[in-house]
């Protein structure tokens, strides 16, 4: 089956997510991806141990379909196999400081003078501006600083999202960013570098209540899981859980009213639309909480929908992975990992092609398990290979 970038070679220096998921949504797309691992394994395969090896969950997610090289990048020899690498690769990702990417001669200048048409994908915590560029930060810190963190959990009490959601996000953005230049080198025939920064991805996410202060300058506070601008729009318990119900607009608001027996609410003065709706949200909320009391989450989701109000489950982890409409969409890959038990439920990507589709073919490789494979491919013999492991170069 054709894939949409079959034949481009990609190395991923990535570490943790933003780097290495980018990695993973061009391997799905068809690439040949090859991770730079650290002799004995980099730090970020570690996090979430779920194997007897101590193999991370994410890493298992964030690196499908790729092949792994050991490789000691700060040796002169190491130094020599990256600059053979990449004469044969499109794409190198590398989410490290510039002043690391300076050193390990990784940085675009030195990388374009080896290969014009390059392309470098270079995340960071804060982008390359001179006040920020050495700074070292995580997806919370882009949360914390974007402002979406103050809005969040409850007055006095800050809250971030337990996901890695800004992580992700920059990911997709890198990815976006690497499919852009490559088609913009089959006209001009160069590399570029493509930036991205997990403050930037916040900013955006943060973008309409940044837009709105400035505007407005209201000052928003955090409303816990209720919505400051719609309403009844929370999360809500129920006799056997918990569900979250938005409604947003007036013509839904009033499918709502009518389904909890509350015509009065749609002449009320204070409630005529989304924006003072939002902002008399703890009167419909309550009014919704008393609803769903004595309701089964089953019993209450199935009215919502009859009367098209957008509402869902509050899953926990097990609850996603028992959920057959969630299994029956095809959101897993099921994948079996050396020392596991049990195959890994790897999430496909959030996006999918109809005719040249997206594949979760791999599993994510082991420590080095491809390092002789693809340093012959490189011209190294099978005694300059076993010379470099005596070394510890590899």
């Amino acid at each position: 089956m054709s894939k949409v970038l079959k034949g481009i070679r990609v190395l991923d220096f990535g570490r943790y997510i933003a780097g290495p998921f980018c990695g993973a949504l061009l391997a799905d797309l068809g690439a040949d991806v090859i991770r730079i691992d650290r002799v004995g394994g980099s730090e970020d395969r570690f996090v979430m141990p779920v194997t007897p090896d101590g193999d991370g969950a994410l890493f298992l997610q964030v690196n499908r379909n790729k092949r792994s090289i050991t490789l000691d990048i700060d040796s002169s020899e190491g130094k020599d196999i990256v600059r053979r690498l990449v004469l044969t690769a499109d794409v190198v990702i590398a989410n490290m400081p510039a002043q690391t990417l300076a050193k390990l001669g990784l940085d675009y200048d030195s990388l374009r003078e080896l290969k014009a048409d390059i392309v470098l994908v270079a995340p960071s915590a804060f982008g390359g501006s001179d006040a920020m560029n050495k700074r070292l930060g995580f997806d919370g810190i882009g949360q914390a600083m974007s402002g979406g963190v103050h809005i969040s959990g409850v007055s006095g009490h800050p809250m971030k999202a337990m996901v890695p959601v800004v992580d992700f996000a920059t990911a997709l953005s890198c990815a976006l960013g690497v499919l852009a230049a490559l088609y913009e080198r089959k006209s001009s025939g160069l590399g570029q570098k493509v930036d991205a920064s997990l403050l930037q991805t916040a900013l955006n996410f943060s973008s309409g209540l940044l837009i709105e202060e400035a505007l407005l300058g209201l000052d928003r506070q955090a409303t816990g899981n209720r919505s400051p601008i719609a309403g009844p729009s929370d999360i809500f318990r129920v006799a056997d859980g918990w569900i979250i119900v938005q409604v947003i607009g007036t013509a839904m608001f009033k499918r709502w009213a009518r389904l909890i027996e509350a015509p009065d609410l749609i002449d009320d003065p204070r409630l005529g639309t989304d924006q003072s709706r939002g902002e008399h949200g703890e009167l419909l909320s309550a009014r919704m909480a008393r609803w769903c009391e004595g309701r089964s989450q089953q019993q209450a989701l199935s009215a919502l929908e009859c009367a098209k109000i957008p509402a869902g489950p509050v899953h926990s982890p097990q609850q996603v992975l028992e959920d057959k409409e969630i299994n029956d969409s095809g959101a897993f890959a099921w994948m079996s990992y050396p020392g596991l038990t049990t195959p890994a439920p790897i999430v496909r990507a959030p996006m999918n092609l109809s005719r040249t589709p997206l594949e979760v073919a791999l599993r994510a490789p082991t420590i080095g398990e491809h390092t002789d494979q693809i340093l012959s491919e490189v011209g190294y013999s099978i005694d300059e290979v076993e010379r470099l492991r005596e070394l510890s170069i590899i």
